[in-house]
């Protein structure tokens, strides 16, 4: 176990808190990353006292892997005009940035008044890409993770804390 149930619920409970003052007197409309990020962005928007609208966008490129390929496919686009909104993206973990850098680009075109970046898990020792993240939970070592919604071959999403996978059990 890396990170326990209720730490990671105190932290999500602090950023909501902070992401409330920071959009004070306005709506954002949070952009979740399927599949990983719904456990975050849910639990996050309950936390938010601003308006919130959600919209849900799927971005793969893992493959059932622990490996991005460094390409990028946007499995399912918004429904929601970005246009003049404030737009938080709510991803569950950032790696090496290739898929966020991407995804901001796509989103930057459609002209929301501001894009940010909030993610429950940082591991900024595997940036390849800079990406500006604006709000984060944790900052985790170079390990692969699972649970609250991070997964190996879609399994673990499912476990109340992060852990860290162990890829020599034989999985």
């Amino acid at each position: 176990m890396l990170i326990p149930e209720e730490k990671l619920e105190a932290r999500i409970k602090e950023i909501g808190r902070k992401i409330s003052e920071d959009y004070a007197g306005r709506e954002i409309l949070i952009v979740c990353v399927l599949r990983g990020g719904v456990f975050f962005a849910c639990e996050l928007a309950k936390h938010i006292t601003v308006p919130v609208r959600m919209d849900f966008m799927s971005v793969s490129s893992y493959e059932d892997g622990t490996e991005s390929l460094g390409r990028v496919k946007i499995l399912k686009d918004l429904d929601e005009n970005l246009e003049g909104r404030d737009v938080l993206i709510v991803e569950d973990i950032v790696d090496s940035g290739n898929t966020l850098h991407k995804l901001m680009r796509v989103l930057e075109v459609r002209r929301p008044a501001s894009l940010k970046l909030c993610t429950m898990l940082d591991k900024p020792e595997r940036r390849t890409v800079e990406i500006p993240v604006d709000y984060t939970c944790f900052e985790i070592p170079d390990a692969f993770v699972v649970g609250y919604g991070l997964d190996y071959a879609q399994k673990y999403r499912n476990l109340p804390y992060i852990g860290v996978l162990d890829l020599g059990e034989g999985i």
